[in-house]
């Protein structure tokens, strides 16, 4: 899976990551006097969907771009939708945040964030990204191992993992991880993004995660039926140590993108194991 996020940035499946993601921040800041947020696959950390790879793509005009244009989109979306309005200097510009700038905003003074990016360009562009938040770092480091080794250490880890699955060992990597970052932390909470393009692979995740833990919630959104492997028919976000109001949280997301940008045969459910 070819996953060069500028070519997806601001699609449907970042509308529902990062609606998910700032709830579960905001939560998890309600639990916690300090947190050492970790994300293991960066990215550059903001996006112009004007550039060549956006536009080839064409996804964040079915993703983002209608969010915007939208009158019923529900509260779940309004951290988000601000935080691209701010972006843009408050106007209806072409740059997206992607996860590094909607945590690394979401601060507060004890809280702290490290971005990993093992693509030197993307990582340079992480540094630039985050240069004006005081307590945001950008690593040109291996996200995997950087969670385990920053675990338990200085304040409560919330580890956001999202690799571009082009490495066949991805899922057992993510699966690994957790159960390492868990032996480190037993109170760390986990954010795990996923593609769904069949159910066979989806499934064998989350029974591999479920070997590691019973703490799960799962977000699962399908844009359209699962009949074609080749396509990205949906996504997921996985999470464990997840506070009780996320679930609403992801429920609206996830019914409203269903709803209003699916196709036909498209839902989305949420549910804990």
């Amino acid at each position: 899976m070819n996953y060069r996020h500028a070519f997806h940035a601001g699609n449907f499946a970042d509308l529902h990551k990062h609606a998910i993601l700032l709830s579960m921040l905001s939560a998890l800041q309600g639990e916690s006097e300090a947190l050492s947020v970790i994300d293991t696959h960066a990215g550059a950390g903001g996006y112009d969907l004007s550039g060549e790879m956006a536009r080839r793509s064409g996804e964040a005009q079915a993703g983002i771009f209608r969010l915007r244009a939208a009158t019923d989109a529900p509260p779940v979306f309004g951290p988000l939708l601000k935080a691209v309005a701010e972006m843009n200097g408050g106007g209806a510009g072409d740059l997206y945040p992607g996860s590094p700038v909607l945590m690394a905003r979401g601060l507060r003074k004890a809280d702290r964030y490290a971005g990993c990016e093992l693509r030197p360009d993307d990582a340079q562009l992480l540094r630039e990204t985050l240069a004006p938040y005081a307590n945001a770092q950008a690593l040109e480091a291996d996200g995997f191992a950087t969670a385990v080794q920053r675990a338990g250490k200085g304040g409560r880890a919330f580890v956001v993992i999202d690799p571009p699955f082009e490495r066949p060992d991805d899922y057992q990597r993510i699966a690994e991880t957790t159960k390492a970052v868990l032996a480190r932390a037993q109170d760390a909470a986990l954010a795990i993004w996923l593609p769904i393009k069949d159910l066979e692979t989806f499934d064998a995740f989350l029974r591999a995660m479920e070997t590691v833990t019973d703490r799960l919630l799962v977000a699962e959104l399908r844009l359209r039926p699962l009949t074609d492997p080749m396509k990205m028919n949906g996504c997921a976000m996985v999470m464990i140590g997840a506070p009780a109001g996320v679930d609403d949280a992801a429920t609206q997301a996830g019914d409203w993108i269903a709803a209003r940008l699916g196709e036909a045969g498209g839902r989305s459910r949420v549910w804990r194991t």
